[in-house]
Parts: structure tokens; C-alpha cells; sequence
């Protein structure tokens, strides 16, 4: 079955990437039309350069936006194929993407949302890891964002149903959508291909920010479950104590400061410190508490 794709890319300063993802995406080949639209924030650098080069095969626009959520849904409102991919601009596809996800719709028209394998990349476009990708569970999918946004896609229709993107969010916004999404009751469907690679550097908006990153993900997550998991309040804690330079070689105030940190995040989202929580914190402790004693104990 023939299919018109659209795809939305947000874009802000990546002029040393850009042009990378949308050659990955225009070098796609399935039988259907393509839609590409690419939604700037006002760059600054070489990006505008690069999107006039290509402007016979995409629709562009740069203009100041309300961050990268916003640039999303600007592309989401001008789209007009069925299926809807959403590549940053950094990012890139692989191929046999596009036909890979059309031959999924195809094969069950109740799917709002098909989503593959990924990995991340780095500048270079080399893979540094595989991502963590699972099946399709709410539960799990509270525990961690096993859906790689680039490697995601959905129906135009999921738009209309749900609506777009969380314009308050700057970091989760994705995650926030798949969560928002499956609550609903939409129907997703993973596929055993990597379509894309989603790229780490150190300009990265998540990686830069990390402490931010994870408290607006807990805030969110508290909002849908009515309490962070566990693991979100760990993985919070190491991200404030990495912000602080403490370094985890050191045995005795690292183990204490994240036990203390965490207890601290549980009772702040959770309003209550869990058992695993506890354990884990006496845990942290205890391994503290021996790596003193065996310090004193070596004088």
C-alpha cells in the first residue's frame, strides 16, 4: 500500500549535523510520497545555508520558537501525511526505516504507533551502544523510556486524538507523549529492525543538564502514576551528586550523600520513602560505613 509520510524536524544550531539527517532522510526509499518539514528555531550558524541547499526537496521555515516542543508541534500542524516520524536534527535514519514502518501499519491497521530498535551514535556517527529497547509494557515504560524517539512513529490520527506535544516541557517531551499516550489506551507495536541512531555529544540538551532532566521527568511521572518510581529517585540522586563532582571512586562520601539524596527525593515527589528505597539507601550506607572501617582498620 502506498503511504505519504511527513516528517518534523525541530532544529536549533546542529549546522554540523543537519545536513547528515535530512540526507538520511531523503536517501529513503518506500513506495509512498514524503512530506519532510523542517522547523528552525533561528539558527545562527550554518544551518540556514543548508536547508536553502536542499529547499526544493523539503519545506523550511527559521524563526524564533518556544523551544524544541514547540518547533515539533508547528511541524505537527503543517503535516499532512498519515504517518508522522519525528527526527532532531542531529539524529539520523536508517535505511529501510521508512518501508520497515509502513509494512507494520499495513500489517495491523488498529496501531497508532510503531517504534524500532535504535542505537546511540557519536559525532562521528559511529555506534557507542545499543539502546534499551523493550516490548510495549505501561509498567515498564514507567520505569524507564525503553522507546527511542527518533525510532518512533505514529499516525496522524494520534494527533487529532491526543493532542501534541507538552509545550512546558524542555527535556521530556517525548517520553511524556508515549506515557501520555499508552495511559489513553493507544496501541503501540515495537519492530525488530534498528531504523535510527540517535546521537550523544556533549552539546546535547539531556546530557548537559542532567539534574533538570530528571526532576522535570519526575514531576512528570508523578503526575500520570501519582508516584516516581523507584528507580527515577536513584537515578536522580547520582545525577545531583555527578553535578556536585563528587567523584563514585570515592567509597565513603559518595554511597552516603546518594543514600541521603535519595531518601531526600522519595519524601519530596513521594511524600512517603518506600521499603526499597530504605533498603537501598541502609545498603549505600552500610557500604560506607565499611569502607571507613577498613580505611581506619589499614592505619
Amino acid at each position: 500500500m502506498s503511504h505519504k509520510l511527513s516528517i518534523v524536524t525541530p532544529s536549533y544550531n546542529q549546522g554540523r549535523f543537519i545536513e547528515r539527517t535530512i540526507d538520511s532522510v531523503l536517501a529513503q526509499q518506500f513506495p509512498g510520497s514524503l512530506e519532510y518539514l523542517v522547523m528552525d528555531g533561528g539558527s545562527s550558524d550554518e544551518t540556514v545555508g543548508i536547508l536553502r541547499r536542499h529547499e526544493t526537496s523539503l519545506f523550511w521555515v527559521s524563526e524564533k520558537d518556544g523551544g524544541q516542543a514547540d518547533a515539533v508541534n508547528k511541524g505537527l500542524s503543517r503535516s499532512t501525511g498519515e504517518i508522522i516520524g519525528w527526527l532532531n536534527s542531529d539524529d539520523i535514519y536508517y535505511p529501510g526505516a521508512f518501508l520497515t514502518v509502513c509494512e507494520a501499519f499495513d500489517s495491523d491497521p488498529s496501531l497508532d504507533v510503531i517504534y524500532g530498535d535504535a542505537n546511540h551514535i557519536d559525532e562521528a556517527d559511529r555506534v557507542i551502544e545499543t539502546y534499551p529497547t523493550e516490548e510495549a509494557d505501561f509498567s515498564r515504560l514507567l520505569d524507564t523510556c525503553y522507546i527511542c524517539q527518533p525510532a518512533a512513529f505514529f499516525r496522524k490520527s494520534v494527533v487529532e486524538r491526543f493532542g501534541p506535544l507538552d509545550t512546558k516541557l524542555q527535556y521530556c517531551m517525548d517520553y511524556e507523549y508515549w506515557v501520555r499516550l499508552t495511559a489513553a489506551g493507544a496501541k503501540f507495536h515495537r519492530v525488530r529492525r534498528v531504523l535510527a541512531g540517535s546521537r550523544l555529544h556533549p552539546q546535547t540538551k539531556t546530557l548537559g543538564s542532567r539534574v533538570p532532566v530528571h526532576a522535570e521527568i519526575n514531576d512528570m511521572l508523578r503526575r500520570y502514576a501519582k508516584r516516581v518510581p523507584d528507580q527515577w529517585l536513584f537515578s536522580y540522586a547520582h545525577a545531583v551528586l555527578d553535578e556536585r563532582g563528587v567523584p563514585r571512586s570515592d567509597g565513603i562520601r559518595f554511597p552516603l550523600l546518594v543514600g541521603l539524596v535519595s531518601l531526600q527525593s522519595a519524601w519530596k515527589w513521594n511524600h512517603r520513602i518506600s521499603p526499597q528505597v530504605a533498603k537501598t539507601a541502609g545498603v549505600w550506607a552500610g557500604n560506607a560505613i565499611g569502607e571507613f572501617c577498613k580505611r581506619i582498620g589499614s592505619r
